[in-house]
């Protein structure tokens, strides 16, 4: 499969091999293919799941910025060492997938969560670095629960009313918006004015789709309580932050200029063409301080041509069904913890 990033994933690939000395081997011992691979599917991978069980960093301990930490529900998350460099270009390719989806205004910003998700300064898990990262295109923040994760209506409806003449960003994990925000509103049979506003959310679909909830049930939902109807999800972990699949107006997930995706089969690892269900493999071309940039994800789904959405949109196309039957269960919003 040709990619327009594989070149920089070569490069990224020879990097990695070179500043960290366990990824290296670990390519040496199972990765006997061409020097120079031709395609995504040559490239050597990771499995998501060795952030849990080793240290994997390229850069020293003393050039650390910040380490980050999945969320799940038991066992070992995954470390993930980022330097002030990747830190950066995270923030700068977050930035510009949100502006060419929602535009470049900084928008007050409803988060679905609590404060005390991100007061933890040094160590970042999945909800704190999205939060945080997400929160950069915003000009103040209103965090709609409460500690005890109890939405606060009064003081969310005092922000909406602050600022009922201007577009309000609103954003949480996809499982804390339905059942935190959404199903604290049906229970107290309380609906809010945010018709002017835009919500992204993501992650966390394993509880909804146990209750049989689909992605515009999801969407009806929120225009039900909110008045809400621009509404986005987003596909991303935090073992690779900043790179985001966006949905699109089609309700696709795209991959951006600095990501690309392919799923391989679940027994054999071999490359899947588009439209076959397999193992997510995702790549970015942003993760410098780690061995990040081609990871073979526990999620299951497939992979469409660009050119079969309407939207225009030129990335790859993937569509997230669940997560492997025996895999930990990792979900970002899945856990409060």
């Amino acid at each position: 499969m040709s990619s327009p990033i594989l070149e920089d994933l070569i490069s990224l690939t020879d990097h990695h091999r070179l500043a960290c000395q366990p990824y290296a081997d670990y390519c040496d011992t199972l990765f006997s293919g061409p020097e120079a691979p031709g395609s995504l599917a040559e490239l050597p991978f990771l499995p998501v799941r060795a952030f849990k069980e080793f240290d994997l960093r390229s850069v020293s301990e003393a050039d650390v910025f910040k380490v980050m930490t999945s969320s799940g529900t038991s066992g070992a998350r995954s470390r993930i060492y980022i330097d002030r460099e990747t830190a950066q270009l995270q923030t700068r390719v977050l930035t510009t997938i949100f502006g060419d989806t929602f535009g470049k205004a900084r928008s007050p910003m409803l988060v679905i969560d609590c404060e005390s998700t991100v007061k933890d300064r040094m160590r970042f898990s999945a909800r704190t670095a999205a939060v945080n990262g997400f929160s950069i295109m915003s000009r103040e923040r209103c965090f709609a629960l409460d500690d005890d994760m109890t939405l606060n209506v009064p003081r969310v409806a005092e922000f909406i009313e602050k600022y009922k003449e201007q577009k309000i960003f609103i954003f949480g994990f996809t499982f804390l918006v339905w059942q935190a925000f959404c199903g604290a509103l049906a229970a107290q049979n309380q609906t809010l004015s945010l018709e002017n506003a835009f919500l992204l959310h993501g992650g966390g679909w394993k509880k909804l789709e146990a209750e049989k909830v689909s992605n515009q049930d999801f969407k009806d939902t929120i225009s039900r309580w909110t008045g809400c109807r621009n509404v986005r999800n987003y596909y991303g972990m935090v073992e690779q932050t900043g790179t985001i699949f966006m949905e699109c107006p089609e309700g696709r997930l795209h991959a951006s200029a600095w990501s690309d995706v392919l799923t391989r089969d679940v027994r054999t690892h071999a490359a899947l063409p588009h439209g076959e269900i397999g193992l997510i493999e995702v790549f970015s071309t942003i993760q410098k301080s780690y061995p990040g940039h081609a990871l073979l994800t526990e999620d299951v789904g497939r992979t469409l041509a660009a050119a079969d959405c309407a939207c225009g949109h030129p990335g790859t196309i993937v569509e997230v069904h669940g997560r492997l039957p025996a895999a930990e269960v990792r979900g970002c919003s899945d856990a409060y913890s």
